[in-house]
């Protein structure tokens, strides 16, 4: 006797059926259509290709980025809280171009009395309005912010310049040829805002007594990027889409009160005239301690400190080599603690600066959160390049830049703080020492794609605080995403927007990436393909500008997989996951054909009879014959439950179809689907599950894996909704 699997008989039917659908459709086509395959490559979108911008997403054989060096002399005048700096800039043209101009970024103008930034929004009269706030928006009070310019020059000679804005184009006194460097001088000064009171990335906070913590950044007139993809990225700054700029060497005098304690990007050149004996002993114990944070300035020194005024000042020397920015931080008020961190065998100092107010939580982690990110952040990248890292505390502040970051997190007067205060803190810190890599390594431009730095961060980010704090930490990415996903469409831009014009900027920047990010690695790659794959676009795109492009080839190249679909949906679109199950119908084995089959068996008889003995599977109960296979069996075990289970896709996105069956035992069993499972129909696909135990239940993204953002249809039986849920529903979406 022939024997024949079911498979080839479904596979009959499965031709048949297929070959009427296209029928079906072609009648549907004849007038013509778009391509509307959610599988399709992303050929039409991405960038093409070039010697570059490789089509692996490497940076190809021609790659080439401009050169910039700084030598600045700052002065902090505290009496007044200005800043005045005269800095040196060398410009390397390493482009094949010839460059007629220089845009340098004057990004303290955001806030200038004539700035466009306010005229930007739309405001409508508040019923209520405290009398300070009526001044500062109706009463136009000159602030008096912004860079003063002095001087601009070249070879003692003044250099043509025009301010446009947050924008200064150099007017080159003649082309600068490929290969070629340029040099000139820029003097400025401007007035330092106030963050509790003017706002602002950087600036002063002022204490009750008088002090002030300074955490300085955008300080200086920056060289804007050219490349071969955006030409000059000159895009005016806004204020929230942040900022694209050149690697190079800086070498910084900080001139500040005698009596501050400073740090900055870099590494500290003049110890001996800056450092007392005692706090460069502890520095030395520090940089070889790695099990505790060792006390280079400590509360008692601090406080006391605080009750002075320095009327000398002291200058404190730092060179930092391949940076794309400079920041620092001074004040009389700091606490300073640091710890030696092994990073693949590299020492790397994890420091710490804080007023007391920010004690007892600062001491017990901000330095060991800054040494876990670096260990963490280095095993899914590239080992951390630089020298150290630096958290500093300020109360309104999460702002990042090599080596150095601002971060809040503040107990109540009496010390004690609460659990969320703890994880806002341990958050912020983490998320911004992890911008060290990306962007200021991997140095996307943010002013295009905030979702470069701020997403892919924000994904390491949820690795890293799983690591540092379980407990405190567990959560679900794509579970909390479905709030935002779900809500009015109105309401919401792609990912892939210019940061300026994205609505809801939060969940579009940070959140929604890095839960896509978190899926793809949990659900779709798994982990080790997704982290070899994001390692190998990471050490690509060190200390380069990397394009989306290059992100989603290098994803795809190194991985062997095709993501096309899940960067066009997810990226691309505002489209949501919804999939649920249709129908279930149970099935069962007979020896006897259903009329349609017979038919068929007259109509295609030498088909049939090629394919020997047959069995046979009905909806009808009364029908069954559970033995029908039983002499074909040769021992096995017959499935006694048969499922047919037709699933449904309401929603607009590609996942994979996860499904839970739950027996009659108990017992359970998870059967994941991929992606691909959706090629041919968008809308609905059918599975058959056979068992030898009878399934009581089967549930769809039973982990909540894949960000659905309606679980009413997840559920076989579907379970009931009392009328009080669905309104609670209703008022949380």
């Amino acid at each position: 006797m022939k024997k024949i699997s079911l498979i080839i008989f479904s596979l009959f039917f499965v031709v048949a059926a297929s070959f009427a659908q296209e029928k079906e459709e072609e009648k549907k086509l004849e007038k013509g259509h778009i391509d509307q395959n959610k599988f399709r490559q992303l050929k039409d979108v991405l960038a093409t290709p070039n010697d570059q911008h490789t089509a692996s997403g490497a940076p190809g054989s021609q790659y080439s980025q401009q050169k910039v060096d700084y030598v600045m002399d700052i002065r902090l005048e505290e009496s007044t809280n200005k800043i005045y700096g005269n800095e040196s800039i060398t410009y390397h043209n390493n482009s094949k171009d010839q460059l007629e101009y220089l845009w340098v970024q004057l990004d303290q103008n955001m806030r200038a009395d004539d700035s466009k930034t306010p005229l930007a929004k739309s405001t409508g009269a508040s019923a209520f309005i405290t009398p300070a706030n009526f001044q500062s928006t109706y009463m136009k009070e000159s602030k008096g912010f912004g860079f003063n310019i002095e001087k601009v020059e070249s070879n003692g000679k003044p250099l043509s310049h025009f301010i446009n804005r947050t924008m200064m184009r150099i007017n080159l006194p003649q082309p600068l040829a490929s290969g070629d460097t340029f040099k000139f001088r820029i003097k400025w000064n401007y007035k330092i805002n106030d963050i509790n009171k003017d706002g602002g990335r950087s600036g002063l906070e002022s204490f009750p007594d008088g002090n002030n913590n300074y955490t300085i950044a955008q300080f200086f007139p920056r060289l804007a990027v050219y490349n071969n993809v955006e030409g000059w990225q000159n895009m005016q700054f806004w204020g929230r889409s942040e900022f694209a700029l050149e690697f190079g060497d800086y070498e910084v005098n900080l001139t500040v009160p005698a009596d501050h304690i400073v740090d900055a990007t870099g590494v500290l050149q003049n110890e001996k005239n800056v450092l007392t004996k005692t706090q460069r002993k502890r520095w030395e114990k520090a940089r070889n301690t790695y099990d505790n944070p060792v006390m280079i300035v400590t509360q008692a020194e601090a406080e006391k400190a605080e009750k002075g005024r320095a009327t000398k000042t002291k200058t404190w020397t730092f060179k930092a080599k391949r940076v794309r920015d400079f920041a620092f931080a001074s004040s009389r008020k700091y606490i300073w603690d640091a710890m030696a961190t092994n990073v693949n065998g590299k020492t790397v100092m994890a420091v710490s600066l804080y007023p007391k107010e920010g004690n007892p939580l600062w001491e017990e982690h901000s330095t060991r959160a800054v040494a876990h990110t670096l260990i963490e952040y280095s095993k899914l990248t590239f080992d951390y390049p630089y020298p150290k890292a630096i958290s500093v505390h300020s109360e309104r502040q999460g702002m990042e830049y090599p080596m150095i970051c601002f971060n809040f997190g503040r107990p109540n007067p009496d010390g004690t703080y609460s659990d969320r205060t703890k994880k806002g803190m341990l958050g912020v810190i983490i998320h911004e020492v992890g911008h060290n890599f990306f962007p200021m390594i991997v140095n996307s431009d943010e002013r295009q794609w905030t979702w470069m730095d701020e997403g892919l961060n924000s994904f390491v980010e949820i690795l890293a605080e799983f690591t540092y704090d379980k407990p405190l930490f567990d959560k679900n990415p794509a579970k909390n995403i479905t709030r935002y996903m779900s809500g009015d469409q109105s309401n919401l831009s792609p990912i892939m927007s210019q940061g300026d014009y994205v609505k809801q900027f939060g969940p579009n920047a940070y959140t929604k990436p890095a839960a896509g990010l978190y899926i793809l690695r949990q659900t779709i790659m798994g982990p080790e393909l997704f982290d070899h794959a994001f390692r190998t676009y990471s050490k690509r795109w060190m200390f380069k500008h990397p394009t989306p492009a290059d992100f989603f080839r290098s994803m795809e190249d190194a991985s062997g997989m095709d993501l096309d679909w899940f960067w066009r949906g997810w990226f691309y679109t505002t489209d949501v996951n919804d999939i649920g199950i249709k129908e279930v119908k149970p099935l069962y084995l007979t020896d006897k054909p259903s009329e349609r089959v017979a038919k068929l068996k007259e109509q295609y008889k030498q088909y049939f009879d090629g394919l020997g003995d047959l069995v046979f599977i009905t909806d009808k109960k009364e029908d069954a014959n559970p033995k029908a296979m039983d002499a074909y069996a040769e021992g096995k075990e017959i499935p006694s439950f048969i499922y047919s289970v037709e699933f449904e896709k309401p929603g607009g996105l590609i996942m994979p179809l996860i499904v839970e069956l739950t027996y009659a035992d108990g017992s359970t069993e998870k059967q994941t689907f991929p992606a691909q499972i959706w090629m041919k129909n968008d809308n609905k696909v059918k599975r058959v599950f056979a068992s030898t135990k009878e399934i009581t239940s089967i549930k769809v993204d039973p982990d909540m894996e894949t960000a659905d953002v309606d679980t009413s249809n997840n559920s076989w039986p579907k379970k009931e909704t009392k009328k009080f849920d669905n309104f609670k529903n209703k008022v949380k979406g």
